[in-house]
């Protein structure tokens, strides 16, 4: 199953099914195996995390455990305070790479390789027509 463009412009989440079919779809594994890579692959992201470990997906981004100390909430109906306990988060930087992709901007290497080579025809050009 792959996702047609309209269907990651609209509001639809992507599941844990849905990635399983796109493996069984590309890679050839059967359902079973399919749904178990899945699986083994987010099993090990949770558990990195879990222990406090940083996950770094190359051209896709980071997830970092941070923690957060205690502070004084407040109940937004009643206005009382209450102490909110310190607590670990999980935080997901996206990478340049996906940034680029979700603004529809090719990657960062990418335009400057094509920079480059349009700064080279433009020289090409004029030397050519100033001889």
């Amino acid at each position: 199953m792959s996702f047609a463009k309209s269907d990651r412009q609209s509001a639809r989440t992507i599941t844990r099914a849905d990635l399983s079919e796109v493996v069984y779809n590309r890679i050839g594994l059967s359902r079973t195996e399919a749904a178990e890579l899945v699986e083994a692959v987010l099993d090990e992201i949770c558990d990195a995390a879990a222990l406090g470990e940083a996950v770094k997906l190359s051209s896709f981004g980071n997830f970092v455990v941070r923690s957060r100390g205690q502070r004084i909430g407040r109940n937004p109906k009643t206005g009382v305070e209450a102490p909110i306990p310190p607590r670990r988060v999980l935080v997901f930087k996206a990478s340049n790479v996906l940034k680029s992709r979700i603004n529809g901007k090719p990657p960062a290497a990418k335009a400057r390789a094509e920079e480059q080579d349009d700064a080279g025809s433009r020289r090409r050009i004029t030397r050519s027509t100033a001889s």
